[in-house]
């Protein structure tokens, strides 16, 4: 007894200690990597960026939908924005970007930047392929899925292919829980997925194709996988139930 559960902690330790390198990624260390920029040929502080015609356009519709002084609250979608510019990630010439057409200080730019895991703050391929591992995922067998792609990648987790086509990551909830096992890739999320669907997946978007987003069992959103339960009859009419007389 006391040795399962020596292998189920270090088995527990592992997993916490990896998921910790995969967020750090590199060879910088988990804090420098997280909390501290990095100067580097693709990450310059003073490298030029600013939006293109079309996302300036995009930028100020944005900002428009909010009360004149209040522009700071468009922080998240215009990132977001950048981070699609740019590729997939956010350079610190981009977070300074936004900060100066939001007029703000550039540090509340980074705070938002750093404490949103749907910002990346270092290149990621074409394909950014996120697997959830957490409970009710696990419990469905994400560890197939991330078994999957590992071979069919080529690539482990954290890591990022040398063709720049494909980055692997195991992240946190991704909010698809009753559809689980599942994965997103760029926008688009997996669910219910087999082994087979793993790589249907992965080799049609290496082919060009676009696969089908959503269940791979052709459920309705998240509706239970024996079928509805409840509401499975036409709604009444108006007036159901009132009294006559009424």
């Amino acid at each position: 007894m006391i040795s399962a559960l020596t292998r189920s902690v270090r088995g527990a330790l592992s997993r916490a200690l990896h998921t910790t390198n995969v967020v750090a990624g590199g060879n910088a260390g988990p804090h420098n990597r997280l909390f501290t920029h990095l100067e580097e040929d693709e990450n310059r502080a003073d490298m030029p960026w600013e939006w293109t015609e079309e996302n300036k356009k995009r930028a100020d519709a944005v900002i428009a939908q909010y009360p004149v002084g209040h522009q700071q609250a468009a922080t998240i979608p215009l990132l977001d924005l950048a981070q699609r510019q740019h590729g997939g990630w956010l350079p610190l010439a981009a977070m300074n970007y936004v900060a100066e057409y939001l007029d703000m200080a550039p540090m509340r730019v980074y705070e938002v930047a750093t404490f949103y895991t749907m910002f990346n703050r270092n290149p990621v391929g074409k394909y950014h392929v996120q697997i959830c591992t957490t409970t009710p995922c696990m419990l469905r067998d994400s560890d197939m899925v991330v078994r999957a792609c590992k071979e069919n990648l080529g690539i482990g987790l954290g890591e990022t292919s040398k063709d720049k086509m494909w980055t692997l990551m195991e992240v946190e909830c991704l909010g698809a829980c009753v559809n689980a096992p599942m994965m997103q890739i760029n926008d688009a999320y997996y669910e219910d997925l087999k082994e087979e669907d793993v790589h249907e997946i992965l080799n049609d978007l290496r082919e060009g194709k676009q696969p089908k987003p959503g269940s791979r069992i052709d459920r309705f959103a998240s509706e239970p996988i024996t079928g509805l339960t409840s509401l499975t009859s036409p709604p009444t009419g108006p007036g159901y139930g009132v009294r006559e007389d009424l």
